[in-house]
């Protein structure tokens, strides 16, 4: 104890600039929005990198589970080729989530691949990183999907890597519909369990039952209609609203997810445009 008390005096004046200059970044980083974007991307790139390299170690010893659930999603793409239907008569036709400009099909959604190298579940705001940053089309406010569901959305980007805010955050919200009647509420987190995510003002005028599938809908701007979310399994009593609570447990294994989707509204920036300007002028 007495060394330390000696080395705090002898260097005193330099330990003193240096809380000095720690405070001094604090404040800038904190109410500079510049700075605090400049650090921002700085420090997620550097993490990023460090999250890849642990990740690396772990990614062998899930290669069984990643091999079996992309086998699983292969399957499901294929029995949605377009080659396995056959239209009934000719007015009908497959449709897919694609718009007619002058009769040209225009896409509307893109969608890459990542690697997940770091991931949260036992915070309250919990954010996955993902190896996929600017240099490869990210931007925030891109929809994650995972192989069995959708995983959360992008909120900030580096160069090379993303971090995504997870399902399982206080703050993600996101319009779902129950799959069997396209009524529509809003899924939660009330950062209790991991396990279960919760789907908010559906009316109790509304038949809903255990093992309910609980999907995106086409109110979303950033995810296409129809993804898988998850299934209830518990409807919790509540008789002060007219509303139900459900439990949701997500499709998504949370805890073992190794690669994710991204996907870019290519039409998100238009209908955002659009959005405010119809807010400023009607306020």
């Amino acid at each position: 104890m007495r060394n330390v008390f000696l080395f705090i005096r002898r260097h005193f004046n330099f330990l003193f600039f240096l809380v000095l200059q720690i405070i001094a970044l604090s404040f800038l980083f904190r109410f500079n929005k510049f700075h605090e974007a400049a650090f921002l991307n700085v420090s997620t790139e550097i993490t990023g990198r460090f999250y890849q390299r642990y990740n690396n170690i772990e990614y062998y010893f899930q290669l069984k589970k990643t091999n079996e659930s992309l086998v699983q999603e292969n399957l499901q793409l294929r029995q949605q080729l377009k080659d396995n239907y056959e239209a009934p008569d000719s007015v009908r036709r497959l449709i897919h989530d694609t718009l007619k400009v002058d009769s040209h099909t225009v896409i509307k959604y893109l969608i890459m691949e990542a690697k997940v190298v770091n991931n949260t579940t036992s915070q309250q705001a919990n954010y996955l990183t993902i190896h996929r940053g600017f240099a490869q089309g990210v931007r925030p406010n891109m929809g994650v999907t995972g192989p069995q569901g959708i995983v959360g959305s992008v909120v900030n980007v580096s160069k090379n890597f993303a971090t995504v805010q997870s399902m399982l955050h206080y703050q993600f919200k996101q319009v779902a519909k129950l799959k069997h009647n396209n009524e529509t509420g809003t899924i939660e987190w009330d950062g209790v369990s991991p396990l279960y995510v919760t789907l908010k003002n559906i009316p109790k005028s509304v038949k809903v039952t255990i093992g309910d599938t609980v999907v995106t809908t086409q109110l979303s701007s950033i995810f296409p209609a129809n993804l898988m979310i998850g299934t209830i399994t518990d409807i919790v009593p509540d008789n002060s609203s007219s509303f139900y609570t459900l439990r949701v447990r997500p499709a998504t294994n949370f805890g073992t997810i190794e690669y994710v989707y991204v996907i870019d509204n290519l039409q998100y920036d238009e209908q955002k445009l659009l959005e405010d300007s119809t807010r400023k002028k009607t306020q």
